[in-house]
């Protein structure tokens, strides 16, 4: 059986119309981890705002990291950080909003944003997040989606 192998698929004759795209994603942490990033505890420094930093760069590098991607002329990229307080802990809420004027969708890009901002945020308290044999059994990331998409006409 021969393979068909695909490349990027072509957008050349599409229109030019407004994009938008907006995804949220959890990171769910102990209750002392979450106090420790609201107080500006954390060893290795601010952790929203490297985050920020981090989802801004990955929404900028999607067609770097997702091999079908286009590359997008963006226009704007906002993120927002808020918690949520669960029975035993945090979840720490990450939405990035994406916008530009193109022929293709921007979600993968949103959603990219939102897993490499709580990446980020996951790497810098993970040492906090540690049980006494070096495991993560609290901490997880859920619930990454797109929560809106618009395209104009």
């Amino acid at each position: 059986m021969e393979k068909s192998i695909q490349g990027i698929v072509e957008i050349g004759e599409k229109p030019v119309v407004e994009r938008r795209a907006t995804a949220r994603g959890v990171l769910h942490l102990k209750m002392k981890t979450g106090l420790a990033i609201q107080n500006g505890e954390v060893k290795k420094g601010d952790v929203l705002e490297a985050s920020t930093i981090a989802a801004i760069q990955a929404v900028k590098d999607t067609p770097r990291i997702i091999p079908h991607c286009h590359p997008i002329p963006l226009e704007g990229c906002k993120v927002e950080w808020n918690w949520q307080q669960y029975n035993n802990g945090w979840g720490l809420i990450c939405e990035v909003h994406v916008s530009a004027h193109y022929k293709t969708g921007i979600e993968m890009e949103a959603l990219t944003g939102v897993s490499a901002g709580l990446l980020c945020a996951l790497d810098m308290v993970k040492s906090m997040e540690k049980d006494e044999d070096g495991q993560y059994p609290h901490t997880k990331i859920t619930d990454i989606e797109v929560i809106e998409k618009y395209k104009g006409q």
